[in-house]
């Protein structure tokens, strides 16, 4: 009787090692997947002088984007206003050569850097979408300037959206294909870039 019992001991035990062993194994599995399938952090920038950064770019090449959807050349510009902020205006020629134009207001959210902004545009809809979007993270990050400050790469940090831009309209090849090298690796999707087309209509 003695040595049933303690074989019934024996079997439950091990039954319960069994489960603590699979619920470890598959907890561990589970780590295993988010950790594999979380983004690394995107990193911006290391300094960004603002009174160089300001100006006129044009854009060269950017990813599908709905507000744009009609644009063939696009322009930002941006200016320092006396509230520290930075002024900021759209413009872009649609392919019924109509020139369209959009103004808004960039709040820098990352004092170290001056890398990440948050920008609402004077337009209903654009509002109501910077309301639900994190004040902590913004959605215009600069993530590369030249040092010369003749090309840039902007995005957001969902990596939805990702715009090359540079001073001149057209830029050299091999510093576009560098610039586009640069976004992939940082996880946007770079093979459904739109390059625009600054060339007169």
């Amino acid at each position: 009787m003695q040595i049933k019992n303690q074989g019934r001991i024996s079997h439950r035990h091990l039954f319960i090692q069994g489960i603590l062993l699979s619920t470890v194994i598959l907890c561990l599995l589970f780590t295993g997947c988010v950790t594999f399938d979380s983004p690394k952090r995107l990193l911006t920038a290391t300094s960004v002088d603002l009174s160089r950064y300001v100006g006129k770019w044009y854009e060269i090449a950017r990813l599908p984007m709905w507000a744009q959807r009609n644009c063939l050349r696009s322009t930002a510009e941006y200016r320092l206003l006396d509230s520290g902020n930075i002024g900021v205006r759209n413009a872009c020629v649609t392919e019924d050569g109509e020139r369209q134009s959009i103004e808004g207001v960039a709040t820098m959210i990352d004092q170290e850097h001056h890398a990440k902004f948050n920008v609402v545009f004077d337009q209903w809809a654009a509002k109501l979408a910077a309301f639900f979007l994190s004040s902590e993270e913004g959605n215009y990050w600069i993530l590369h300037v030249d040092p010369d400050y003749r090309y840039a790469v902007v995005g957001t940090p969902d990596r939805e959206y990702v715009w090359i831009l540079a001073r001149t309209p057209n830029l050299s090849e091999s510093i576009y294909q560098d610039l586009v090298t640069f976004s992939h690796g940082l996880g946007f999707a770079t093979e459904n870039l739109i390059r625009a087309s600054h060339a007169s209509p």
